[in-house]
């Protein structure tokens, strides 16, 4: 195991690489490939942890380690790098994960309620059965496994307030799953483009000025969402549910859509 010590990536500042499809990344850097902790050295942080003193992984590498079943409760993960880590099952509760790396992760029926994942990368990760009610979800789900995940009351909303680095939003390109729960979600600007969540509930979601170009929601709950200036081009919404009670109407090209 390497000796700590911080490698910062020359390219560009982490928060600036959040949502560029790791465009320029190196992913084989020993900060995105290696560990600096093992999981009993983990353990050993989170149990010496108090509510007043949360163990603090700030900027640690915990990459490839199995860290499953683990409580992680309110801990403080900002910029460490989780990338195929095994959290499965782990208790994230609370927990802030802003601008973590975590490609690849499993997050298989982890725990997440009111967790921070601003500019948090989950590409390609599993997050089947995880709960993410009400946590801050502003982050890159691109080609995540989102099957049965729940997102109720989750805020993926655009941060308008930090335009000079560009759109900071949910992106959900490509994640595919059945059944996600969205309900409640704020999704406004969020990129859905070529999702696959046939089955979704998207019930009282604010889905306006979200991008679903080429989206799957196919036997999707819409009541009471919001698609106001949503583009809905090429959207799939054939046998979605609630759709006369929702305002699909007031979005971009629904015209273009598959219903």
């Amino acid at each position: 195991m390497r000796p700590l010590l911080i490698v910062f990536l020359t390219l560009a500042p982490l928060h600036a690489l959040c949502q560029t499809a790791l465009s320029g990344v190196d992913m084989t850097l020993p900060k995105m490939t290696e560990a600096q902790l093992t999981r009993a050295e983990v353990m050993t942080r989170l149990d010496a942890a108090t509510a007043d003193n949360p163990a603090d992984f700030t900027r640690v590498w915990l990459n490839n380690l199995n860290l499953s079943g683990l409580n992680f409760g309110n801990a403080i993960l900002r910029a460490a790098s989780l990338n195929g880590a095994d959290l499965s099952g782990s208790n994230l509760d609370g927990a802030v994960l802003s601008q973590a790396w975590m490609i690849g992760a499993d997050l298989s029926g982890a725990s997440l309620v009111g967790a921070e994942l601003f500019q948090t990368q989950l590409g390609k990760a599993n997050l089947s059965d995880a709960d993410f009610t009400n946590a801050r979800t502003a982050a890159d789900f691109t080609k995540a496994n989102l099957s049965r995940t729940v997102f109720r009351g989750a805020d993926f909303s655009a941060d308008m307030r930090n335009q000079s680095m560009g759109l900071m939003r949910g992106v959900l390109k490509s994640a595919k799953g059945a059944d996600a729960d969205f309900t409640g979600a704020r999704m406004s600007r969020a990129d859905l483009e070529f999702a696959k969540l046939p089955g979704a509930n998207f019930t009282n979601a604010d889905m306006s000025m979200a991008t679903l170009g080429g989206a799957d929601l196919s036997g999707a709950t819409l009541t009471g969402a919001d698609f106001t200036d949503a583009d809905l081009t090429a959207t799939r919404l054939t046998g979605v549910v609630g759709g006369k009670e929702t305002n699909l109407d007031a979005a971009k090209n629904l015209n273009r859509a598959l219903r």
